[in-house]
């Protein structure tokens, strides 16, 4: 077994979409970055790529790189995905929080969690997602920033289940 940590913060700005685990949420802002800045596919690929001793989503996706600007992060899952299996790893489940004072996820968190379950090709009992506020504190709370950390169990690909 290899167990996987990511994380990933971006600054909330205006005349950005916001896009978490690979599905647009509705919100007056969304974060700056390179890519689509989706938080929480950058922690999952990060968990990802962690777990199976592979580096971090800068080493392999550098936003200093051309081709990733505007890129779609799931883009960024499926080959991190692609390379653990790869390697003969199999991806037994998924727990991640999305830290946001606003916009309120409980409407959206089902079809996040039924996004990360496909992109992973996992069944959706494995992919677990929590929303957390930032309590008023820190830029989390007072709205200037949105993160997610994602925690990924790796198995052999031959290992019982």
């Amino acid at each position: 077994m290899r167990v996987g940590l990511g994380h990933d913060t971006h600054r909330l700005v205006p005349n950005r979409k916001l896009v978490l685990g690979g599905v647009p949420v509705p919100f007056d802002r969304g974060p700056e970055g390179h890519s689509d800045a989706d938080v929480l596919l950058h922690a999952v690929t990060d968990a990802l790529l962690g777990a199976a001793g592979l580096g971090d989503i800068g080493q392999w996706f550098p936003p200093t790189d051309p081709r990733w600007q505007d890129a779609d992060s799931t883009m960024f899952v499926q080959a991190a995905v692609a390379e653990v299996r790869r390697r003969g790893w199999r991806i037994a489940n998924l727990d991640c929080t999305v830290f946001a004072e606003r916009p309120k996820l409980g409407d959206v968190r089902p079809r996040i969690r039924t996004r990360l379950a496909e992109l992973l090709g996992i069944d959706e009992q494995f992919v677990n997602v929590k929303a957390k506020t930032g309590e008023k504190v820190g830029p989390i709370g007072r709205g200037e920033a949105i993160s997610a950390d994602a925690i990924v169990l790796l198995v052999r690909d031959d290992a019982a289940p």
